[in-house]
């Protein structure tokens, strides 16, 4: 049988020994092959037949996104959400509005970013942030590198600078950075060609997890204005805590903050945000209860004797969420200590937990923040 195979696989021609015509078997992402006869015995005819058959099959399947909104976020990097006034704020969430449809859909795949470069640079573990970075690259097309941080010439003496100096040789044109020292991803960004994206710096910033949340409020409530937000833990060392505070308070909810007086920051009170130490006066009113990831080093034998006594105290269940408003949500950043920062059922009541919507959320956001920073960066590149 004679055969010829194009278009990476999705085209196939093909004249079994007794056929006179050109057969085709066009197969597009995720959709069954259709088969048909070109109805030429000439192969050049059949070639641009299947052509012009899988080009219309092709346009029938495509998602389409709606049209990008005035761009007013004309930054080429997001590292720090104190960067971000409210209508830039705004604008992130109403451009993330239209992936979230679009990661509903059958086929998840659009070109938008086809042929841009992504690396994903953690030098701390993250499956959850890396995961939905790469799975919001490849969505959109891009070509995403995962970097192997602890097999990088970092461990063999090599400095950070040097690193990112040879990986911007490369002329990637989004670098997302995960690092335990505060502010090395602004230091970055401005050595570097790419824009760059915080994916967390220490206890300082995480952008787009804060973008993430809002969103996810955003769609349960619609106007920050009149709500009540409780933010409850480890306030000292959450990077989450710090982003929400200040982008959930230029949105323009209350924001009050819980947690053992050992974990609250020095400056807590410069803040827009009232202190509590007392679960229970804390939730009262709230319409949203976040809580944050604890970690267990920090306080068992420091603050708490151990875990129970910080969950009986600290932890959020159903008689603690009793104190907030009758039908308040309840959020998690993740990963998740079950039983130490929330009690598991109410993680899993989907009446009352928004823990997984939270997760969808971040798809969206982090294909929006990636579409927004590369257009910009060509607006910049362009001028």
């Amino acid at each position: 049988m004679n055969s010829k195979i194009f278009k990476s696989g999705h085209i196939k021609l093909y004249k079994r020994e007794n056929s006179k015509f050109w057969q085709m078997k066009i197969k597009l992402p995720k959709q069954k092959a259709i088969r048909s006869s070109s109805g030429t015995t000439i192969l050049k005819e059949a070639e641009k037949i299947a052509l012009n058959n899988y080009s219309l099959l092709n346009k029938e399947n495509k998602i389409k996104i709606k049209k990008t909104l005035k761009n007013i976020f004309k930054k080429m990097h997001l590292v720090e959400t104190a960067d971000l006034n409210k209508k830039e704020i705004e604008f992130i969430l109403n451009e993330a509005q239209k992936f979230i449809s679009f990661n509903k859909m059958k086929i998840k795949k659009n070109n938008l970013l086809e042929g841009r470069t992504i690396f994903n640079l953690f030098f701390e573990d993250s499956t959850r942030t890396r995961t939905s970075f790469e799975v919001a690259a490849k969505r959109l097309g891009a070509d995403l590198i995962n970097v192997a941080v602890k097999d990088s010439s970092i461990n063999k003496g090599e400095t950070l600078l040097d690193t990112m100096t040879t990986i911007n040789s490369m002329n990637p044109d989004v670098l997302i950075i995960r690092h335990p020292d505060e502010g090395i991803s602004k230091k970055i960004s401005m050595s570097v060609d790419a824009c760059v994206i915080n994916a967390g710096d220490g206890s300082h910033e995480h952008p787009t997890q804060a973008l993430l949340d809002a969103l996810t409020i955003k769609n349960r409530f619609k106007n920050f204005n009149k709500l009540q937000i409780a933010i409850c833990g480890d306030i000292l060392h959450s990077r989450v805590a710090r982003s929400n505070i200040i982008i959930l308070s230029k949105l323009g909810a209350k924001i009050n903050v819980i947690g053992p007086k050992e974990w609250l920051p020095k400056n807590i009170r410069k803040l827009p945000v009232t202190v509590f130490t007392d679960m229970d006066k804390g939730l009262k009113n709230c319409d949203i209860v976040m809580m944050l990831r604890i970690q267990k080093e920090r306080i068992v034998g420091k603050i708490m004797p151990n875990q129970k006594t910080y969950f009986n105290k600290y932890g959020l269940d159903y008689n603690k969420l009793k104190y907030a408003k009758k039908k308040a949500f309840v959020m998690h950043p993740g990963p998740m200590n079950r039983g130490f920062e929330i009690d598991s059922k109410l993680a899993d009541d989907v009446t009352r937990s928004l823990i997984q919507e939270q997760v969808a959320m971040g798809v969206a956001i982090r294909m929006a923040c990636l579409d927004i920073l590369i257009k910009n960066r060509d607006n910049v590149i362009k001028s």
